[in-house]
């Protein structure tokens, strides 16, 4: 999952963890001793959940669905997708105080190099909101493919994703139902950091 994801999951811990969550893509190896321990906790728990989140049925069933020879990068695109859905269905006056809290901690925090330029994009472009409009959604999978090398596999997965929208959303309410009861029950409630 992505940013707004992996931000509601963490929403009752403190700022730091929910730092780490947000950034933890851009963090490199299992060292994190040069972190403060609430962000070292937050990115931890943001990588189990993300190898929770690869494993699930669901998500193997809708990568499985994406067309073959762009199926390897299915998984970014389907982050971007489940932000998509959660920015739809949380949309509300909670959701507006979370990403408020979000953009104030990324602006304030300088992030890791490998998110140093998207950040204050993000933030400066209101990504977060945003992500509730299909299109917009669409056009940041394929920016993001852009960034990588050879032919834009992302941006070719776009009609796939328009095609199998329903499936797709069907697929994330399953995920988010089960990822939050999974976090709930497995002890890594947040509530706690």
């Amino acid at each position: 999952m992505n940013f707004l994801a992996h931000a509601w999951l963490a929403r009752p811990g403190n700022d730091g963890f929910l730092y780490g969550n947000l950034i933890a893509d851009g963090v490199k190896g299992s060292d994190l001793s040069g972190w403060p321990a609430s962000v070292a906790d937050g990115i931890r728990h943001h990588r189990r959940v993300d190898t929770w989140v690869d494993q699930h049925p669901r998500v193997l069933a809708a990568r499985q669905r994406a067309p073959r020879q762009q199926r390897r990068y299915a998984g970014i695109a389907l982050d971007l997708v489940w932000d998509h859905f959660i920015a739809r269905q949380q949309a509300g006056e909670r959701q507006h105080q979370l990403i408020e809290r979000c953009y104030q901690l990324l602006s304030a925090r300088p992030a890791p190099q490998r998110l140093a330029t998207m950040m204050p994009v993000l933030v400066e472009q209101d990504w977060l909101r945003r992500y509730a409009d299909f299109d917009f959604t669409c056009q940041a999978v394929a920016g993001i493919g852009k960034r990588l090398t050879g032919p834009n596999r992302l941006a070719e997965l776009v009609p796939w994703l328009y095609d199998d929208y329903a499936l797709l959303e069907d697929d994330f309410s399953v995920l988010w139902r089960e990822c939050q009861a999974h976090l709930t029950s497995s002890g890594n409630d947040t509530s706690a950091h």
